[in-house]
């Protein structure tokens, strides 16, 4: 599927990281895929965006649409022309805009379901939920902090920035094959957050991920980001 490239802006974007037993990864990503291996744990989680003035590059802001969105994500690894490829799966989008569920796995990468979302920001701290037309949900309740998790299996701040600065390139099902969708930051930049409660319905599943196989690791912060999202080859 080729989109236009698409210009705006990332209001607030948090992901929240768990690590997982490989195993049970395994079983939930189609081929090409397989989970990306970090200290033998592979790393899935959920991007909550708000994204602000989404349009086709070129077009004024004005003309843009706002959203609150929700992707879960996987950390995948790939082989491609003789190369070892690196990105995301992103097996499921949410999203509070009608239109985005209208267009997903047609003009824009991948099935999106509706949700409805309860988002509360006041100083420094983030009360961020939804739940979506099949009664997926997630929370996290979180705040801006100067210190990175001493426990995350990524030891510093800098070795989570770079993993997540180099999955830019998400693919997505939709029918028979995977949508290619490639983030362009103007500017990298994350922020530990320091997270009081933290919930998913989808990674809490027994029957998807056994009782132990998946764990909380971290949160990251971005804001105020100019990007762009543009195609990438479909698989």
């Amino acid at each position: 599927m080729k989109i236009p490239a698409i210009h705006g802006y990332i209001d607030r974007r948090i992901l929240i990281n768990f690590t997982a037993d490989p195993k049970a990864v395994e079983k939930i990503i189609p081929f090409p895929f397989r989970p990306k291996i970090y200290k033998d744990k592979a790393i899935v989680g959920i991007c909550l965006i708000r994204l602000k003035d989404i349009k086709p590059k070129g077009l004024p802001d004005f003309v843009g649409v706002n959203s609150e969105n929700g992707a879960h994500r996987i950390a995948v690894e790939w082989d491609e022309k003789g190369e070892t490829k690196s990105g995301v799966f992103i097996p499921r989008r949410d999203t509070s805009l009608k239109l985005n569920e209208f267009v997903g796995g047609r003009i824009f990468p991948g099935k999106h379901y509706h949700a409805k979302f309860n988002v509360e920001e006041k100083n420094g701290k983030y009360h961020i939920e939804f739940k979506s037309s099949d009664d997926t949900e997630i929370l996290i309740h979180a705040g801006e902090t100067q210190l990175f998790d001493s426990e995350s299996i990524f030891g510093t701040l800098r070795n989570a920035s770079d993993f997540f600065e180099n999955g830019d390139l998400g693919y997505s099902p939709n029918k028979e094959k995977f949508d290619g969708l490639r983030l362009k930051a103007y500017r990298w930049e994350v922020k530990p957050l320091d997270v009081l409660k933290v919930k998913s319905s989808f990674f809490e599943n027994k029957e998807v991920f056994p009782e132990g196989s998946v764990k909380f690791d971290n949160a990251l912060l971005m804001t105020n980001i100019e990007h762009e999202w543009k195609s990438e080859t479909d698989k």
